[in-house]
């Protein structure tokens, strides 16, 4: 990484509570290259002086060359657009985020904002409708139907113009299991930052889903996902960062970025106790069946 990136910074997360912003080291590389299928840059580019140059370069470095961008709110998805035509390392995915359909709905602007993305998906070099899906979290009971509303609107997106679609499942998995049956799911469907149990992910492979593992698996108190990872094919799962956050272990709570992406690998082939190579060959065959070729 270059001398822009920051080293010494403090901030805030969303409960006041006081947050290392100091970027971590670059891990050891990959030999056998990887994607990041799942990393927020426009948040990046914002948060601190690191460029997007920069961290693409560091994501290079670390045996991660190419990531999807994924642009979850229209000023977002605009970015992402852009930033798949600046950046050949790049593939785009544009929605609106389900806590975002509520809001949108209230001001009488959800259809145009829909409209808008559909538009925005018809770029070549976006590959991918999302991220969308239900979060129950954050939303209250009053949103939940405008969510399910806008995550159906969603599928109906991706299925029309053949892209994959990328999942945000928080709190919200029979809902989730359900519409998307109800629905009839896109051919390529990715559930971003999984965080069911093994019987989820048992469910969601026998249906044809890829599950994408995030830094979440390598926390101390995530059994449950590692158990989730050992349940799933080898040929439906995938890598992402979720950057800027869900930072792995032990730099949890710090900035993420795609060049960390070999943390993760390596945890996940030590949980599936497999040839770290091999599971790198897995996941970059598995990311190019989603999205196909940069």
């Amino acid at each position: 990484m270059s001398d822009a990136v920051p080293r010494s910074r403090v901030g805030s997360d969303e409960g006041g509570r006081r947050r290392d912003l100091e970027r971590p080291p670059a891990p050891e590389p990959l030999s056998v290259e990887v994607v990041d299928n799942h990393t927020h840059l426009d948040i990046a580019d914002s948060d601190d002086d690191t460029s997007v140059e920069d961290l693409l370069a560091a994501s290079a470095a670390a045996g991660v060359p190419r990531a999807v961008q994924i642009g979850c709110d229209l000023p977002a998805a605009r970015w992402t657009v852009e930033a798949v035509d600046r950046h050949p390392q790049l593939l785009g995915g544009v929605a609106l985020h389900p806590n975002e359909a509520p809001s949108l709905a209230a001001a009488g602007e959800l259809d145009a904002a829909l409209d808008e993305i559909r538009e925005l998906a018809r770029h070549p070099r976006v590959r991918v409708v999302g991220e969308t899906g239900l979060d129950y979290f954050r939303t209250p009971p009053e949103g939940v139907a405008t969510q399910q509303e806008s995550f159906r609107r969603h599928i109906a997106i991706a299925k029309e113009l053949g892209l994959a679609l990328q999942i945000h499942d928080r709190d919200a998995h029979d809902d989730v299991l359900r519409i998307l049956a109800e629905e009839g799911a896109p051919e390529r469907t990715v559930f971003h930052c999984f965080s069911g149990d093994a019987a989820m992910a048992r469910t969601c492979a026998d249906a044809g889903y890829f599950l994408s593992f995030a830094g979440t698996v390598t926390f101390k108190n995530a059994e449950p996902l590692r158990e989730a990872l050992r349940a799933a094919p080898r040929d439906r799962i995938l890598v992402e960062t979720d950057a800027p956050f869900l930072t792995p272990t032990p730099f949890r709570g710090r900035p993420n970025a795609s060049y960390l992406v070999p943390i993760t690998v390596r945890s996940m082939a030590n949980t599936l106790g497999c040839d770290l190579d091999e599971l790198c060959g897995a996941l970059a065959a598995n990311t190019e069946a989603v999205y196909g070729t940069w």
